[in-house]
């Protein structure tokens, strides 16, 4: 088979090398196909008129479609989100387009984890009280038995849900369906969400972006969270209403935030986000790891084309994730 990664021009970090390529193959007891790698829109042309199977993340194809694709048989995302690829009718025809979930689940437990302990330790507050050179003893109370709400329950939400368990805090999971979950203390409909916000005292939003979920962290929603809640972003900006947050967060009424999303991103110069009251920004690190994430992709690459098209990581794009 003819493999083509497309990798974005300038980025030392998560280019997808002929050495993960090779090491990766190893590892998948693969021999005898064919690789290669390019960055510019010339590579791109040549590469996906060539390839059976193209990998890349979703920023580097956002806009390279529609494209001369005749021998594409796959389509493979070194990313979790697609909603960059929209609209999804500009993709090759006939090839089935897969995404890595999976790989960002270690550091998303790991984010959670710190982002909710500094929430709970009140450091956004120390933050800004050190920039003022202001000395006020903040305490706090354990994270134990306090309420976090997860805003979706996959790859990144579930990893959530079990760093707040492992701290003793009780973790309400919110997905499609009510259906059980075992990273959570119990779990919600979306439609229940309005009932479930005002007994949160963090809210966590692991969600991917679809139209189903555009705004869906309204103005209106953050206003039922209670007096001194904390809000975690780290699934899509645009989920979120960020003017919003930063006005409850301005006016008190939320206590602090994390975000690693953001919308627009990157935040442009004199953004509100980098002002705002007890808002702490981490700008879109917080789930991927340079020394793991391609080897991680490839073997889930690997572990699908050995299913004989049972494929456990095919994008569902009437859903979008």
């Amino acid at each position: 088979m003819r493999f083509y990664a497309q990798n974005d021009e300038g980025d030392t970090l998560f280019p997808l090398t002929a050495a993960q390529w090779e090491a990766g193959c190893a590892r998948a007891g693969e021999s005898g196909h064919e690789f290669r790698a390019g960055t510019s829109d010339a590579d791109f042309a040549a590469g996906v008129a060539w390839a059976d199977v193209l990998m890349a993340q979703t920023s580097s194809l956002a806009h390279r479609f529609p494209c001369a694709a005749p021998n594409l048989k796959m389509i493979f995302l070194l990313s979790a989100g697609v909603d960059k690829l929209r609209p999804f009718s500009d993709l090759p025809q006939g090839a089935v387009v897969l995404n890595n979930s999976g790989v960002h689940s270690r550091k998303a437990h790991e984010y959670a984890a710190m982002a909710l302990l500094m929430l709970n330790a009140r450091v956004p507050e120390m933050i800004a009280q050190q920039h003022s050179q202001t000395w006020q003893m903040l305490f706090s109370s354990s994270i134990r038995g306090k309420r976090v709400t997860v805003i979706g329950t996959g790859d990144m939400g579930a990893p959530a849900g079990r760093a707040a368990r492992s701290f003793g805090a009780i973790a309400t999971g919110v997905r499609t369906l009510a259906t059980p979950h075992p990273d959570f203390d119990r779990i919600v409909a979306v439609a229940e969400l309005d009932a479930v916000l005002p007994e949160t005292d963090f809210l966590i939003v692991a969600c991917p972006l679809t139209p189903a979920t555009q705004g869906l962290i309204s103005r209106a929603r953050l206003e039922l969270l209670p007096q001194g809640a904390g809000v975690i972003n780290f699934g899509r900006g645009p989920v979120l209403d960020q003017t919003a947050l930063c006005d409850l967060l301005d006016s008190g009424h939320l206590g602090g935030a994390v975000l690693d999303v953001f919308s627009p991103e990157p935040i442009p110069p004199g953004g509100r986000a980098w002002t705002t009251r007890n808002l702490i920004v981490t700008p879109h690190v917080s789930v991927d790891d340079p020394l793991t994430y391609n080897p991680d992709s490839l073997d889930i690459l690997w572990a699908n084309l050995h299913a004989d098209g049972a494929y456990t990581h095919a994008v569902d794009l009437s859903r979008g994730y």
